[in-house]
């Protein structure tokens, strides 16, 4: 006999509102339906009411914890609508901070991970290291979460020699810190047990699914935009991109603390080779008529900004797919075949960010018909 289990869109596991029908037989879950819509901002919409310049601060927040990514995608599908590049010097910086940003994250998953399974001591041991990166973002761009680092034609920021001390010795702590986490993973008996052969996804079903970034990656998917499409000054930088086999959450840990070790080699690549030059170039207040689609590598995975232009200095349209939409269906693929208990885990090892995922669509219950509303239609269907 099958039941329904609801979980969200309030849950103790999860930090943000979502909803999980699991149907199950006994422990184990035979089938998942996902529900999104509970924290929707409308940002897509708001986009048509900001100035282009103003757009990139919307950018930002649509995900506090890759905002600096966010911007990045967001600024150069505008400077390619513009017909503007930014500097050399400027496309080094956006690197330095998309790296940057990169590691945090990672961390701060890894965190999460430790936590889901109960090992608040690593929990800790990674946050602490986490806020060490944090430092070093705000030492650059003067904040630590949303950074208005960027700008259309350039940055706001530069790296200066009397930060070059502090850069270096964040960077050799972190190394031999997150070796040290990567042999914990790998070994402790506490994480084997919970995420070795558990949430399984094949390479065949990360490709059929369309799958992302570190989740397709620890399914032996080698792709990523860094290399693939390179964007900022990837062009000119090595990057190796890190795989594995296992496709379970011990191979997405496997993969995300690789590509901290990668990030530390790009960041100090990236700052060795720091070109001199200007740190931005003049761009047009209007827009030329146009549309340009951008995508990048953020810590999720690829996050594509599409914008159109009616030629003026407001988007007509813009367009976001973020790598947590796009790993949806793996996490209902993940759990299949799992135990209630490891749904925590599972759902955590995508790093999803369901906030920069909110999707809505408004359907009439009678005829099925989806409709398009207007902000103001909006307000009034809230008021009522």
């Amino acid at each position: 006999m099958s039941f329904v289990v609801p979980v969200g869109p309030q849950h103790p596991a999860l930090e943000e509102p979502e909803h999980f029908r699991f149907t199950v037989e006994g422990e184990e879950i035979v089938d998942v339906d996902f529900r999104l819509g509970y924290m929707h901002r409308g940002i897509e919409k708001a986009f048509e009411e900001k100035s282009f310049p103003r757009a990139l601060y919307l950018a930002e927040r649509i995900c506090g914890i890759c905002s600096g990514i966010h911007s990045i995608a967001c600024v150069e599908a505008v400077e390619e609508l513009a017909g503007v590049e930014a500097p050399r010097r400027a496309r080094f910086l956006r690197t330095v901070l998309a790296e940057l940003e990169r590691v945090h994250s990672h961390l701060l998953w890894a965190g999460i991970a430790a936590h889901e399974i109960g090992f608040m001591t690593l929990f800790h041991l990674t946050w602490r290291d986490r806020e060490h990166v944090l430092d070093v973002l705000e030492m650059l761009t003067g904040n630590r979460v949303n950074y208005a680092a960027n700008k259309i034609g350039g940055v706001r920021f530069d790296v200066e020699p009397k930060h070059l001390g502090k850069i270096s010795n964040v960077l050799d702590d972190l190394e031999e810190d997150a070796l040290r986490y990567m042999d914990v993973f790998t070994s402790d008996r506490t994480i084997t047990a919970r995420c070795e052969g558990e949430g399984v996804l094949s390479k065949g079903e990360a490709l059929r699914l369309a799958t992302v970034g570190p989740t397709a990656r620890a399914s032996g998917v080698d792709e990523d935009m860094r290399r693939d499409d390179p964007f900022a000054a990837y062009g000119e930088i090595d990057v190796d991109v890190k795989t594995a086999e296992g496709g379970d959450v011990l191979a997405n840990a496997e993969v995300r603390l690789s590509e901290i070790l990668e990030s530390i080699n790009i960041l100090r690549n990236a700052v060795e080779q720091l070109p001199e030059g200007p740190l931005s170039v003049d761009a047009p207040k209007k827009i030329p008529e146009g549309q340009a689609t951008n995508r990048v590598e953020a810590p999720r995975g690829e996050l594509l900004y599409h914008f159109k232009s009616d030629g003026g200095e407001k988007p007509s349209r813009g367009k976001v797919r973020t790598p947590t939409m796009a790993n949806i269906p793996a996490i209902i693929e993940k759990l299949k075949g799992e135990t209630i208990a490891e749904i925590p885990i599972v759902v955590a090892s995508i790093d999803p960010c369901f906030c920069c995922t909110e999707r809505v669509q408004i359907v009439d219950k009678n005829t099925g018909k989806t409709q398009t509303l207007t902000k103001k239609e909006l307000r009034e269907m809230r008021e009522e």
